[in-house]
């Protein structure tokens, strides 16, 4: 048997993960941009009576005020995407920004800055968010996308950070300095080119990680307000009626645990994309 016979098990395996990931995050995708022109019902609209079972009028039933359920999950799906994407854009903003400024800086800056961001990291994610929300006069969709992405940019400035001064070392970056290229050419050119592939990887666990953080602070009621039909508030509205409408809680949480785990496999795919000595290692 040949290495590459070998070795076609676990490429199998990786193309598996990836494109299993890409259907998921592709069906929500779909459903998101869908929702935007055509829902079943009215998304506030009274379309039937209180938490009837599924059916052909409604797909997945009704919640406890009579709206389509079905049309609040296409919504949650929407609001999903959003906040993630939105909150990993303002983590990456930020974070990259704070990692570059590390990796350049003297060592006691360097130091001080590494030792913060440490400290932010060792506070969980949702904590942070809740916090940076509460701070805000009232709940909305932006202030939890904004405070998601301002508790995401320590992991990404951290990251940014271990991975900038390891391509600063290298023997282009010296040559670089040397024929006199700016700083900021030398990140442009030749440090975010570097790293790139792995933060993006690292984007997409954020991403999954912004989805459930969201989904708690809207069970708490600090995320996006009603009409707003977020996963984490159809859970915290279900939670009265478990046991007569298992439907309301059961089709949030499958729809929430579908989206992170395409977005995780997607992720693991890349990984092994851009980093071949894991791929054969696997």
């Amino acid at each position: 048997m040949t290495t590459l016979d070998a070795l076609a098990p676990h490429r199998r395996d990786h193309s598996l993960s990836l494109w299993i990931g890409l259907i998921l995050v592709g069906l929500h995708v779909a459903v998101a941009l869908l929702s935007l022109v055509w829902t079943p019902y009215d998304p506030t609209a009274m379309a039937g009576g209180r938490l009837e079972p599924p059916s052909l009028t409604h797909w997945a039933g009704t919640d406890r005020l009579g709206r389509d359920f079905f049309t609040q999950i296409m919504i949650g799906s929407r609001i999903a995407l959003i906040v993630g994407i939105g909150a990993v854009a303002i983590g990456a903003a930020i974070g990259v920004t704070l990692g570059m400024l590390a990796a350049f800086a003297s060592r006691l800056l360097d130091d001080a800055l590494a030792a913060t961001l440490d400290i932010l990291i060792a506070f969980p994610t949702l904590l942070i968010a809740m916090l940076v929300v509460a701070a805000s006069d009232t709940a909305s969709l932006g202030s939890a996308i904004l405070a998601l992405g301002i508790a995401l940019s320590a992991i990404v400035a951290r990251l940014t950070r271990i991975l900038a001064k390891r391509v600063l070392v290298m023997d282009y970056i010296t040559a670089a300095r040397t024929s006199g290229t700016s700083w900021i050419g030398i990140v442009f050119r030749h440090v975010l080119p570097n790293i790139w592939p792995t933060l993006s990887v690292n984007f997409a666990l954020q991403f999954g990680l912004a989805v459930i953080a969201e989904a708690s602070l809207s069970y708490l009621g600090l995320g996006a307000p009603p009409p707003n039909a977020s996963w984490g508030r159809l859970l915290q509205e279900a939670q009265g009626t478990v046991y007569t409408a298992p439907i309301g809680a059961v089709a949030p949480g499958i729809a929430l645990v579908s989206l992170v785990i395409g977005v995780n496999l997607l992720a693991d795919g890349l990984r092994d994309i851009g980093d071949p000595t894991r791929r054969l290692a696997r």
